[in-house]
């Protein structure tokens, strides 16, 4: 039977137990199924979405001759690998995903996962690709520095074991992120890799001592017979280098192969492969020259730079990891009888009461309601003095109480607590790439195509000219380049750079901030709770009518109760600190973005906001004096004045230090604010911004914005209130407090843990500093291949020097981007 017949009769064939055979891989297809792809002008069955998208990809990239000329079906997992899959199931159990998955809105999730077999950044772009394919995944990203992935998915059209099937399909294996796990997984990739490298550095040593033998032997004219003993005892020992310690290599470059990808590991294996047969060849053949010391340097070399590689990698993502690993495994629960039980962290549930000993760590978010401690929460703000806790403060999971015993009731738990965010962020901002990096990848790949069409090209001409050196100029050009230089140089910089800012206490929420943040030419601040504490007070509240106080404090309260402002919470506390009696009704709430809020009080049209919504409502205002460093709110009744409101703020303490620093930098800083413009225009000048404005609604903020813009300004937008979420947006780049709204740091790229909006400024210079090792990093890689090329196949390069220079490029990359931990 020829090939073809074989495999169109693959779909009508049975698999084992009698159900249809998937197409792709020949797998039972499940009963209900209905994974189909047009293959060869048929719809075949395929039994889950992984060999739908793999059997997709193929026939969209034009390649339907794999099916018709294969001569079997697609590899099936091995025995150890079907146990695996069978055993994904357990996964989708909601009891199993509480520990590792956040739910979103509806039937959205998300969860971290552990991918094992990542070697470069061709590995990560062939894993998203596949992935993102299949039905109901939304998102899906890796973090080359960690090698975990962020996914997000429709669990009402995919379940998670189907995703990580998916993963296995195309050769690499996906586990539920925990700490312990990443742990275990690490200490396997070294292990292995040191095992690797202990045997090619113990083999190479005799090799190397026999190859010396043999070199002195042409003086002390060694016999014939003992020259070719020598070479097979090369052989052997040089055997397991070549078929142990290079696998390192070969596998991944075959599953790419396999995948029609290439990779830097298919050079590095091709030139392998060729230095070791040509010396079989050799002693077989009792002709030309053994190079099994070459072989063995080569691989002994290159294994000791992914090894040193490896290293710097995990201590690039060490933060996110420390991060994870500051939230305990145990918790003390309060039982209904009184008494604690000590029970696993990721059984707590929101709405149950922990008690958190002195020293002891927070297991989930909560509210304290019972006991006053500092307590310690430096990885997650910076800040290196314990925060004071009382009754209705709340604290975050990880943070560790340093004084007496805490109650605290939960509210957040596993992936929903804040530590969890602030990974899964980090990891985003790791695995998201600026567009200069984005290119790289996109030339590394096209480069070792290039590479070896101009090797094949090179040994061509070598043949012509002397035949006897082609095949080692091959060699030699195949090691001595290093794309994965120009892979490396961005991810190690971003992976540093986050980890840094992070520990300053600046969270980068997207990869691409850096970029932008590094060409920021103005910084557009927003005034209360950016650079004013945003802690309002009711200074004085002055009667403008016949109302009685109590009453005038319900209305206040009952209306301000909507409002998520600094102006509007600070009227909500002394409205309910000064009431009396039963809230009254409130209907018609309606909110005026940067003015107030009016609505019906009782039945009563009562408006509480700045003189811009007075007039709005056509309501004539008395007139009075105020101070340029007050802050006016009126209260009206119907169409008449009821109160007259002053709240007071203050300026941040390193408010001047961030503008003096930014205008050094030769940064523009403008001051833009929705409060009284003559208000504004004194803080500004007390500053020294270069612009201030105010009486700005959002709309005018982002006219200011869209004008700098388009003077060709960069900016970067710096707010806290649910009214600056529009600006952040249409920003550059922009910064959310970490005090502001939900909403101002959802739309924000980075968000100030600390409050420090001093950190602004380092933020910038950082950038800048980054961006600049990032141009480095690539320069360096650039001209390392543009002139090691030339060179090897000019034949000045050994094998054995090319594998050292392929090594000290990519230890170069990596070096050079750690320095970014001293900034």
């Amino acid at each position: 039977m020829t090939a073809e017949a074989r495999t169109e009769a693959r779909p009508e064939a049975a698999a084992p137990g009698g159900d249809a055979a998937c197409f792709h891989c020949g797998l039972p297809v499940p009963a209900g199924a209905d994974y189909r792809v047009l293959v060869l002008g048929e719809q075949r069955d395929m039994c889950c979405p992984g060999c739908q998208a793999v059997a997709q990809a193929i026939v969209e990239a034009d390649m339907e001759d794999y099916y018709r000329h294969r001569t079997e079906a697609s590899p099936r997992p091995d025995d150890d690998l079907e146990r695996v899959l069978e055993e994904l199931a357990i996964y989708d159990r909601p009891e199993m995903q509480k520990s590792f998955v956040a739910n979103r809105d509806g039937e959205r999730r998300e969860a971290s996962l552990i991918l094992e077999g990542i070697v470069c950044a061709a590995c990560i772009w062939l894993s998203e690709r596949h992935v993102r394919q299949l039905p109901g995944v939304e998102s899906f990203s890796v973090n080359f520095t960690t090698h975990r992935a962020q996914v997000v998915w429709d669990n009402t059209r995919v379940q998670l074991s189907e995703i990580l099937r998916a993963i296995a399909a195309i050769g690499y294996r996906a586990y539920p992120y925990d700490p312990e796990r990443q742990d275990r997984v690490y200490r396997r990739e070294r292990h292995d890799m040191m095992r690797r490298l202990a045997v090619a550095g113990l083999v190479y040593l005799q090799v190397m001592m026999i190859s010396l033998s043999l070199y002195f032997g042409d003086f002390l004219d060694l016999s014939d017979q003992l020259r070719y003993f020598f070479w097979w005892v090369s052989l052997v020992l040089s055997t397991p280098i070549v078929l142990y310690s290079g696998q390192a290599f070969f596998r991944p470059a075959w599953r790419d192969l396999k995948q029609r990808r290439v990779s830097m590991d298919l050079p590095v294996s091709i030139s392998i492969l060729l230095a070791y047969g040509g010396s079989v060849y050799a002693v077989l053949t009792h002709s030309g020259e053994v190079y099994f010391d070459s072989v063995t340097m080569f691989i002994f070399l290159l294994l000791a730079g992914r090894f040193l590689e490896q290293g710097a990698r995990h201590k690039a993502g060490e933060l996110a990891e420390s991060l994870n690993k500051l939230v305990p495994q145990v918790a003390n629960r309060f039982e209904s009888d009184g008494s604690v039980a000590v029970i696993p962290a990721f059984d707590l549930v929101p709405g149950d009461r922990i008690l958190v000993r002195p020293g002891g760590p927070v297991p989930a978010d909560g509210v304290v309601i019972e006991g006053e401690s500092g307590v310690n929460a430096s990885m997650l703000t910076g800040e290196s003095l314990p925060e004071f806790k009382r009754a209705g403060d709340r604290v975050s999971a990880g943070t560790v109480n340093t004084e007496s015993p805490l109650v605290v009731e939960v509210d957040k738990v596993g992936q929903d607590t804040m530590v969890s965010s602030i990974v899964r962020l980090i990891d985003r901002a790791q695995s998201q790439k600026p567009r200069i990096a984005e290119t790289a990848d996109r030339f590394a790949r096209k480069f070792v195509i290039g590479l070896l069409v101009t090797t094949a090209l090179v040994t061509a001409a070598w043949l012509v000219i002397d035949p006897s050196r082609a095949f080692w100029i091959a060699v030699a050009i195949l090691a001595i380049t290093c794309p994965c230089s120009l892979s490396l140089a961005t991810p190690a910089a971003i992976a540093v750079a986050v980890g840094r800012l992070t520990r300053s206490g600046l969270l980068v929420t997207r990869g691409r901030a850096l970029e932008g943040l590094a060409r920021v030419t103005h910084v557009v601040f927003d005034k209360t709770g950016t650079l004013t504490t945003g802690e309002l007070m009711v200074r004085d509240m002055e009667p403008l009518a016949d109302v009685d106080s109590a009453r005038l404090a319900d209305m206040v309260a009952a209306l301000e109760q909507y409002a998520d402002h600094p102006v509007g919470r600070a009227l909500a506390a002394w409205g309910n600190e000064h009431a009396h009696g039963a809230a009254p009704t409130v209907t018609e709430v309606e909110s005026a973005s940067g003015r107030g809020v009016s609505g019906y009080v009782d039945g009563e049209r009562v408006a509480v906001g700045n003189a811009r919504l007075m007039d709005e409502l056509g309501i004539a205002l008395p007139e009075r004096e105020a101070a340029v460093d007050e802050l006016v709110v009126w209260v009206a009744r119907g169409s008449t004045p009821i109160a007259r409101a002053v709240l007071s703020d203050r300026l941040r303490d390193d408010a001047a230090e961030v503008v003096e620093r930014l205008k050094g930098q030769g940064v523009s800083v403008w001051l833009l604010s929705g409060d009284q413009p003559d208000r504004a225009a004194m803080i500004g000048r007390h500053l020294g911004v270069d612009h201030a404005e105010g009486g700005l609604l959002p709309e005018d903020k982002m006219e200011r914005v869209a004008a700098l813009q388009a003077d060709g300004g960069r900016v970067l937008m710096v707010g806290d209130g649910v009214n600056d979420a529009p600006v952040l947006a249409c920003a550059d780049v922009s910064m959310a407090m970490g005090g502001g709204t939900a909403v101002a740091k959802h739309s924000a790229d980075m968000v100030l843990l600390n409050d420090r909006v001093a950190e602004t400024a380092f933020a910038v210079g950082y950038a800048r500093r980054t961006m600049g090792v990032i141009h480095q990093n690539l320069t360096w890689s650039v001209w390392y291949n543009a002139i090691a090329i030339p060179i090897a196949a000019l034949g000045f390069v050994q094998p054995w020097l090319a594998a050292i220079g392929m090594s000290v490029s990519s230890i170069a990359v990596i070096g050079n981007a750690l320095r970014l931990r001293r900034g």
